[in-house]
């Protein structure tokens, strides 16, 4: 067990954007449960992340990259929960153990596909954000992000008990 240090105080933390979301969905109720419950709800749902400008030299080199790690904040949820009723799981969850956008802190993380760099725009696909998200990082998706044997937790239960796929809703 780590021991906590005498004195110890938790560091107030300001993050700037250093970009936004530009995305077809324009409210949080576009991005459906049924779209989330499918593995491939979100894979051709295409938009654009704009870096401010005074960003974009680090930019440079991530056109050898096929995925994205995108770090940004949850700008229209509620904060402070610590549940979470996952879509598609009637049980009330631990928000550490969801994506749930109503959390403590309102962090998201999600990877997109990269299709196109051109100055300060990156065209992405498999979108799950909403216009006008605040975006706080990149990093690029590598072979270090993939690890062996992973377990799922819950979300493992769950996906033996689903025999049908789930309809979408149509695609913006």
């Amino acid at each position: 067990m780590i021991k906590k240090k005498k004195g110890f105080k938790p560091m107030e933390i300001t993050l700037k954007p250093i970009g936004l979301m530009h995305s077809p969905f324009a409210n949080k109720e576009d991005v459906t449960a049924a779209r989330h419950l499918d593995p491939e709800g979100f894979l051709h749902v295409r938009g654009e992340l704009e870096i401010f400008p005074e960003y974009a030299p680090g930019l440079q080199d991530i056109d050898g990259f096929s995925h994205l790690i995108v770090l940004f904040a949850f700008h229209r949820s509620d904060t402070g929960s610590l549940w979470a009723h996952p879509p598609g799981d009637g049980k009330r969850r631990g928000v550490f153990s969801t994506r749930s956008p109503s959390r403590p802190n309102p962090i998201g993380m999600t990877i997109v596909r990269l299709i196109e760099h051109k100055d300060n725009r990156l065209l992405v696909a498999e979108v799950d954000m909403i216009e006008g998200t605040p975006i706080l990082d990149i990093k690029p998706y590598t072979s270090r992000d993939r690890k062996e044997k992973p377990r799922f937790g819950w979300i493992e239960g769950r996906k033996k008990k689903e025999s049908t796929p789930n309809k979408l809703d149509s695609a913006p």
